[in-house]
């Protein structure tokens, strides 16, 4: 490997918003995230719908719109 070109590879923490803290390795120092292996959906069979400003009521009025929309040209 060339001398002075790669970035430190350094000890860092990674946290996650549920309050599990990671320590690895990285090119990047204090990482935080919002879902991590112990609060993931898939892992706990839970799930939880992160919803940011109405995302999911938007989703479930354009498709219900949608869904009535087809209904109405097949008859």
């Amino acid at each position: 490997m060339k001398e002075g070109i790669h970035p430190r590879y350094e000890p860092t923490t990674i946290t996650c918003v549920c309050g599990n803290v990671i320590e690895t390795k990285s090119t990047k120092k204090d990482i935080k995230i919002e879902i991590c292996s112990r609060c993931h959906p898939f892992i706990t069979g839970k799930q939880k719908i992160i919803d940011t400003a109405g995302r999911v009521e938007r989703f479930k009025k354009k498709y219900a719109k949608e869904a009535a929309d087809k209904a109405d040209k097949g008859r």
